[in-house]
């Protein structure tokens, strides 16, 4: 009788997760679609203006859409380098003790609120940043980027560090036997042989990047504005959410309903990148097993 209350219990919670999620799809596809009965899909993926909430409204999330994409692109430029080297450390350099030590000491990034992440690049690397840069906003891309990189760290290194420590000891003994050195066995041998999950990642801290709302709705600005430069102000399509939802913006109207369209098009992006990761992780799976 345990058992089968056990059963039951775990089969309950999968199948909450399951309708939570249909759930939300549901809710996105139907105010999705009340919203694109009033506005041309064809304007909101093409036209290069978003200004919903202004007297001449424009619905194009191409602006959204860019500083997205931008400040998700710095965060990967910071993150990823920097994490293959620290896991590449950690799996193969590092000894035992120090591994025991740093890991959890990463890890701990993970954990610090974003909105501390938000108000550092305001207050302290923003005005680094202008002492470097002169032309840099008050509000920009590359400050928020810059700590959203260091926020998704420890996803690329943890994840990444326990794909390279899951490869089988005899590949690296092979390498050594052949006569490789440890820099060429870590890059050459046990890199390529767990790239599948370094690759997820990869896609699974780019995922977290575009849906990070506090470090940019703090530090980014909230000027929609197509643009690929890091030094001025831009609004990510997390933040715009933020801006409605905290608005006086009436419910059931055309404004309110554009955080559904928005919504929608960060689910569609995220699905793809994780549809991507397991594409990747089945394909270099198979190859190296």
């Amino acid at each position: 009788m345990k058992e089968k209350i056990i059963e039951k219990l775990l089969l309950f919670c999968a199948l909450l997760t399951i309708f939570t999620t249909l759930g939300i799809i549901a809710v996105l596809l139907i105010q999705s679609f009340n919203f694109f009965k009033e506005v041309s899909f064809f304007d909101f993926v093409t036209d290069t203006e978003w200004t919903p909430l202004f007297s001449n409204k424009r619905y194009g999330i191409l602006p959204l859409l860019s500083g997205t994409l931008l400040t998700t692109l710095i965060a990967v430029l910071v993150a990823v380098p920097i994490g293959l080297i620290i896991a590449i450390y950690l799996s193969e350099y590092a000894p035992k003790k120090v591994r025991s030590i740093l890991k959890p000491s990463l890890e701990i990034l993970a954990a610090v609120p974003t909105v501390v992440y938000g108000y550092f690049a305001l207050v302290y690397v923003t005005p680094f940043l202008q002492s470097i840069f002169p032309s840099l906003s008050g509000f920009n891309s590359l400050s928020p980027g810059l700590m959203m990189g260091i926020m998704i760290l420890p996803l690329v290194s943890s994840l990444s560090e326990d794909a390279l420590y899951a490869v089988p000891k005899f590949l690296k003994e092979g390498s050594f036997a052949l006569g490789a050195t440890r820099f060429q066995t870590a890059w050459k041998v046990m890199v390529p042989a767990a790239f599948s999950g370094i690759a997820v990642s990869v896609i699974l801290a780019i995922s977290r990047a575009i849906g990070e709302t506090m470090i940019v709705a703090i530090a980014a600005g909230q000027q929609p504005r197509l643009t690929f430069n890091p030094f001025v102000p831009v609004e990510t399509a997390t933040t715009y959410i933020v801006q409605v939802s905290s608005g006086d913006v009436p419910h059931d109207s055309i404004e309110y309903r554009t955080i559904f369209a928005v919504g929608m098009s960060l689910f569609v992006i995220t699905l793809i990148l994780n549809n991507i990761s397991f594409w990747l992780k089945r394909k270099y799976q198979a190859t190296y097993s």
